[in-house]
């Protein structure tokens, strides 16, 4: 039999495919063409069954679908450390607020949203969830970096340098949404920052909006115990209630950290097929709470995993934040078997993916599903000796180890260099930033 051409073969030691659930394989190949993949096969029934125009041997790596951080506000990479610790609201409106009102443009959203991408990239990220402003500016990143994202755009009240009101925000939003719907690897959601700071009539108009356009709303919502107070003073109902009463609540929102919750919560979210954004190192970095992760999974929620903006984390690295999501989960629930190695790769992975609603186009190593994949080097000394690769990916901070990235196949990133972007050139920009931005009187 002539063997079939394909562009890629990856030859590795060890891959965790998340489907089949809990699955290890070991000394495989993933043949892939056409940036899809074809399959998983044995190295040497694949060596048999296909010439590559390229074969990757990666003999001491774990091949493994790419991260997918599903919430952050990249450009604010830029603000990391720029107001540490401090609670949200003072963090929020007396030095993140502020800070914004001076610098944000169409620039700063580009260079920063560079900077995010690059380090999300170096840890294992191929697909992010963002929400912010100057959209036009990260679909620009996005596309020539290679990378997926969902962008969110943002809606609130208020002005801020990118719009005048809501009304402005959300046509800016529908014309975003019209330019990029038939990009392969941009998704657009209607994002409400959150119900403290949407009106009622906003929210009805986005419901509306992502009822008849099918589109996602990504939403902040019951992320302190102060949200959660101020809104039954006002409103006379928790923010879940309200969103609820105004349609919000569907089978395409995803709501972003919940860490204030009770029962009634809980089915409200299962009721109505909702998603988790669950950031655990940023609710610990703003004393925010604790999402009940293990009650939500027992519900049958999806919960999916995101870091936040750099500037509350205070980095973008997912392997970080899986350790954290399964170290915060068994202490909250006091069961040491609460997410597991597996169940939290998935979290990074399939989960992120069902709640961005490209399930069938990554999230896992499959047929015909996109080659979005990382490979990580497992033969450090901080990882010896192996016995369960999952359990070595989810607990000893393997973001520094990831070596390669592809998205639909096009490498980003090749033994630990960008592909796509010029760190060198990323890194003096950067620097231009933290000069003017510490040089104002902004900053604390």
């Amino acid at each position: 039999m002539t063997p079939k051409k394909i562009n890629l073969l990856i030859n590795c030691q060890w891959i965790i495919p998340i489907i089949p659930k809990d699955s290890i394989l070991k000394d495989c190949a993933i043949a892939i063409d056409a940036g899809r993949i074809i399959g998983i096969f044995p190295q040497a029934e694949a060596a048999k069954k296909f010439t590559a125009d390229k074969v990757e041997q990666l003999d001491n790596h774990i091949v493994m679908p790419g991260l997918v951080n599903s919430h952050g506000h990249a450009a604010m990479t830029l603000l990391r450390g720029y107001a540490d610790d401090l609670p949200l609201k003072p963090w929020l409106e007396d030095h993140i607020w502020p800070a914004e009102a001076q610098f944000l443009s169409e620039e700063f959203v580009a260079d920063g949203t560079q900077l995010a991408i690059a380090e999300m990239i170096k840890s294992g990220t191929t697909c992010f969830a963002d929400m912010y402003f100057f959209h036009d500016a990260i679909a620009g990143e996005v596309r020539t970096a290679g990378i997926r994202s969902q962008i969110g755009f943002t809606v609130m009240e208020f002005a801020t340098p990118y719009g005048k009101d809501a009304d402005d925000y959300i046509h800016k939003g529908l014309a975003l949404r019209d330019t990029f719907k038939d990009q392969p690897l941009i998704k657009i959601a209607c994002a409400p920052h959150a119900p403290y700071s949407v009106g009622d009539k906003t929210l009805g108009i986005l419901a509306t909006y992502a009822n008849e356009l099918d589109m996602p709303i990504h939403i902040h919502c019951h992320e302190t115990a102060n949200e959660v107070t101020e809104s039954l003073k006002i409103h006379g109902c928790r923010p879940l209630e309200r969103l609820n009463s105004l349609g919000i609540l569907l089978p395409q929102t995803q709501l972003v950290h919940m860490t204030q919750v009770v029962s009634e919560d809980i089915a409200l979210v299962r009721d109505h097929g909702c998603h988790i954004m669950h950031c655990p190192q940023s609710n610990l970095k703003l004393a925010s709470g604790f999402c009940p992760i293990t009650e939500f999974i027992a519900n049958g929620v999806n919960v999916s995993l995101g870091t936040d903006s750099a500037a509350s984390n205070n980095d973008l690295d997912l392997f970080s934040e899986m350790q954290t999501a399964s170290l915060l989960a068994k202490a909250v629930s006091g069961d040491a078997t609460s997410l597991d190695a597996h169940a939290t790769l998935r979290m990074a992975t399939i989960n992120g993916a069902l709640a961005l609603g490209w399930e069938n186009e990554i999230g896992s190593v499959e047929s015909g599903k996109y080659a979005d994949l990382i490979a990580v080097k497992i033969n450090s000394i901080n990882q010896q000796p192996l016995y369960n690769p999952a359990s070595q990916l989810v607990y000893t901070n393997a973001g520094g180890q990831v070596t390669h990235s592809w998205v639909a196949g096009k490498k980003l990133l090749n033994n630990r260099e960008l592909c796509t972007i010029d760190e060198h050139s990323l890194i003096q920009k950067t620097e231009q930033w933290r000069n003017r931005i510490q040089g104002s009187n902004t900053i604390r």
